[in-house]
């Protein structure tokens, strides 16, 4: 990171344009697979800690440098916002793509958020790159849960066979390139975005543009059964390349989706991000990565595995 870069954040955690590879995880066969659902029992899903909560604990945050950091954060003036945090209650497909993932970080039971996305091989999932790899480690027992209802799994446990992240992040957890990605393996001879369809992506958009986002939080108030959304204008990130949002979102979001021409009637739209990060002192904001070549690039390889 950046040393010019000073506010606390907590997480909330081939081929290509650049010539970069995407680094991959390859997570094992079938047999793997049906050892990582297995594993997660109602009860496992039920108490899994949000990553964010565990990292905190283990005193594992990401600091950025910022030469403006002991100046107010007057520049941002974002304007008013519908919600800043809610149970979605409009149904569509927005239900079905997005889901929590479950995954053991350093032993621990611990989840986030993700979303099903349209892609060659049907099975890609989007998600936050320290929700595939954090302090160095790829996560084990890794699964995507669509449509995820307290314990329950009514599309089933999805079992990633690889997972990615970007070169920045693989490298040195860069939280400008938190993004990460997954594939996941067949379930019952099918494949995941046959079963619950997949959202559009979109790369290289403008910054300031009226967005949802979407995700399962489970630390207070929240408890990871319902699944949440925040909806506004987004601006760009004061402490990293990214943008931000008011939403008050808490730790098990991260890897929930970012949707640009979001359509509440029909539940689609085009995701442009992941929660991220929030910073400690400002709680009202949620941010995320900006979708720029090197996440293209991780979608592309994903999409193609």
């Amino acid at each position: 990171m950046s040393p010019h870069r000073a506010a606390l954040i907590t997480l909330v955690a081939a081929l290509s344009v650049l010539g970069l590879t995407v680094p991959a995880h390859a997570v094992g066969g079938s047999a793997e697979a049906v050892s990582a659902a297995a594993y997660w029992t109602p009860e496992r899903m039920r108490a899994a800690v949000p990553l964010d909560r565990i990292a905190v604990s283990a005193k594992k945050v990401r600091t950025v440098q910022s030469s403006a950091a002991t100046a107010a954060p007057v520049v941002i003036a974002p304007a008013a916002y519908p919600s800043g945090g809610a149970a979605w209650t409009g149904g569509g497909a927005v239900v079905k793509t997005a889901g929590r993932v479950f995954f053991t970080y350093q032993g621990r039971d611990a989840s986030c958020s993700g979303d099903a996305v349209t892609s060659a091989n049907k099975s890609t999932v989007l998600t936050a790159g320290h929700c595939v790899k954090l302090d160095g480690a790829y996560h084990a027992n890794w699964v995507f849960v669509p449509a995820y209802d307290n314990g329950a799994a009514p599309h089933g446990k999805w079992a990633a066979r690889a997972t990615f992240a970007t070169p920045q992040w693989d490298a040195g957890e860069d939280i400008d390139y938190d993004i990460g990605a997954a594939v996941v393996g067949p379930l019952n001879g099918a494949l995941l975005t046959d079963v619950v369809g997949g959202q559009g992506v979109a790369f290289n958009q403008p910054k300031a543009q009226n967005m949802y986002a979407f995700g399962y939080p489970a630390a207070a108030p929240y408890d990871g059964t319902k699944l949440i959304y925040c909806s506004g204008r987004t601006f760009s990130a004061f402490l990293s390349s990214g943008v931000g949002m008011t939403c008050d979102m808490t730790g098990g979001s991260s890897g929930g989706p970012w949707f640009q021409s979001f359509d509440e009637a029909t539940g689609l739209g085009v995701q442009n991000s992941v929660n991220s990060y929030k910073i400690s002192i400002l709680p009202f904001w949620m941010f995320g990565p900006y979708f720029g070549a090197d996440a293209q690039n991780l979608y592309n390889t994903a999409a193609a595995a």
